[in-house]
């Protein structure tokens, strides 16, 4: 495939989040240029959830996978140029690479304020509201949960036949998680997990989305499913986006910490905690490959 190309251009819109295939697809066809002698271009787009908000522990290489290749937080504030630059250097791929950086874009800009048009990257990425969830929401993935693929809110609703939609919502919001608020909701799933079954669930509602803390909330969605319904709740096993050994939750957190930190029940201030340096230290390495 690499044989006759002069240049390997990439242009896709990213999410932002570090388990969203479109930036390991471009690690993987850098280090397909490095190994050919070809060259790469990286036409920038921006973080449709802005570019300050880290938030998340880093990659465990252990971990690692097509849904998390290197060590960085589940909320990167990278765009997808900046990402590039800071794989080639930081991680040893060494591509001939080029970067064509956006004009106009700032780094608190979510997507809605770019004047830019909405164009789901992907089917089940329809509107910014499932990109602002998706850092937390991708979680349940890991989960016999349904993440609201079948219906026309993608990762904004989470359920499962076995959950009381009243119980699991006044459960979530007596944790008083920053910018959000779930309401009660039944969802029946065209297609994948449930299809075709009635489930109980919740919808989030991101009220504040400079304060709503993504991958807390996700963390939140599940640890609350494990306590009310302990004998219904189960993790999705292997396979799962091409790892056929560790479990899907493992590697869609990038940490076995973390999911032993889920299953003691662990605290939710614990579990943030427990990445605060990483974000500082991932902030530090960063800054060196911004853009903007």
């Amino acid at each position: 495939m690499m044989k006759d190309i002069d240049v390997l251009l990439y242009d896709l819109q990213d999410v932002g989040t570090r388990v969203y295939t479109f930036v390991s697809t471009m690690a993987y066809c850098m280090e397909a240029c490095a190994a050919w002698g070809k060259r790469m271009i990286v036409l920038d787009r921006p973080n449709p959830v802005n570019g300050t908000q880290v938030e998340g522990n880093l990659l465990d290489p252990k971990c690692r996978s097509f849904v998390g290749l290197y060590p960085i937080p589940m909320r990167h504030a990278m765009t997808a140029g900046e990402l590039a630059l800071l794989f080639n250097s930081e991680f040893g791929i060494q591509c001939d690479l080029t970067v064509v950086a956006m004009q106009g874009w700032h780094r608190h800009y979510w997507f809605d304020q770019t004047g830019l048009p909405w164009i789901q990257p992907s089917p089940n990425i329809p509107t910014l509201d499932s990109a602002i969830v998706y850092p937390g929401s991708v979680l349940v993935e890991g989960t016999c949960l349904s993440e609201g693929r079948g219906t026309t809110h993608p990762f904004e609703l989470i359920g499962a036949p076995f959950i009381h939609s009243r119980s699991y919502a006044e459960s979530l919001n007596a944790l008083n998680l920053p910018g959000v608020w779930f309401r009660p909701a039944y969802f029946r799933p065209m297609f994948q997990k449930w299809a075709g079954k009635m489930c109980g669930g919740i919808q989030i509602h991101v009220l504040d989305r400079e304060h709503f803390e993504p991958y807390l909330t996700g963390i939140a969605v599940i640890s609350v499913a494990r306590a009310l319904y302990p004998e219904s709740f189960q993790w999705r096993n292997p396979p799962y986006e091409y790892e056929y050994e560790r479990m899907p939750i493992e590697i869609l957190c990038g940490s076995v910490d973390i999911v032993d930190m889920l299953q003691s029940a662990t605290s939710l201030q614990q579990i943030r905690q427990s990445w605060q340096q990483d974000v500082t230290d991932f902030l530090r390495r960063q800054s060196s490959y911004l853009l903007y």
